[in-house]
């Protein structure tokens, strides 16, 4: 997997992506990363990159030139080594949420280019040349496009093969099944009076998975509900569900007798 970054900050990117995780995927050739400063294409004996907007405005904005050039000259090397033009994606709070399904879609792909943006954003001439992609890390405005194109990298390569050590890892934390993940613990088994769940030290694996799994989706609906529209459970999972929504109806509404008693009509169980 190839990640290649267009940006006027190249050392933010690299210093960032160097370390950690990715860094050592970096360094065991699993994944690589390069970042391309945009202002080496300038044509201006300054290196300028930017210019005043037409019609007026506070700020600058990116010129098409320098951008363009810098996406041809790296295309040309994509394409020489696979064939193909690579997809480009734009960090923008004008595009597409980015979340895990994103991510495990684009990790299908050999190359992708993240284009990042600064100042008042990118002349529209060189966006609708290059661009395939627009996302967005959240609806807030940032200084530049290049933490978010790090986050996405971050995200993005820990679905590529080889870059966790423990491969289940991917899988099995938060958003697996759209549901976060479970509490986690570690020694000492008491800390200030607060105690590591008994079943996590007993030992019984499958009682241990089907706590994990319980703890996912309350946690799930105590901080993010609106994931379990799309979340997938078991039957019994549902039933767990269903029963624990029961649970806060009832709490709702006191002085129902027949509620009170647990009597609720049509109880099927169905989440």
């Amino acid at each position: 997997m190839k990640f290649h970054v267009l940006t006027l900050f190249p050392e933010l990117v690299m210093g960032g992506l160097g370390a950690s995780i990715t860094g050592r995927a970096i360094e065991k050739g699993v994944i690589s990363v390069e970042a391309i400063n945009i202002r080496d294409y300038s044509t201006d004996k300054h290196r300028h990159v930017d210019d005043a907007p037409y019609g007026g405005g506070a700020g600058m904005v990116m010129q098409p030139g320098p951008v363009v050039d810098a996406y041809e000259d790296l295309c040309a090397r994509i394409f020489k080594a696979s064939g193909k033009r690579p997809r480009v994606i734009y960090m923008t709070p004008q595009g597409r949420v980015f979340n895990q399904s994103i991510a495990r879609e684009l990790a299908r792909e050999e190359d992708l280019v993240f284009l990042c943006g600064h100042y008042e954003g990118i002349d529209e001439r060189a966006l609708e040349l290059i661009c395939t992609d627009y996302l967005s890390v959240g609806d807030y405005v940032l200084t530049g496009g290049e933490l978010p194109a790090m986050v996405m990298i971050d995200c993005i390569s820990r679905l590529i093969p080889g870059v966790l050590n423990n491969e289940a890892s991917a899988e099995e934390e938060s958003f697996h099944d759209n549901l976060l993940e479970y509490p986690q613990y570690t020694r000492p088994e008491s800390y200030r009076d607060m105690q590591v769940p008994q079943v996590l030290l007993s030992g019984h694996h499958k009682n241990i998975d089907e706590w994990r799994r319980k703890q996912s989706i309350l946690r799930t609906l105590e901080r993010r509900p609106d994931l379990l529209e799309e979340a997938r459970f078991s039957k019994k999972e549902g039933k767990f569900l269903a029963g624990i929504l029961r649970e806060r109806l009832l709490q709702a509404l006191p002085g129902e007798e027949s509620c009170a008693e647990g009597k609720i009509p049509n109880d099927t169980g169905e989440a």
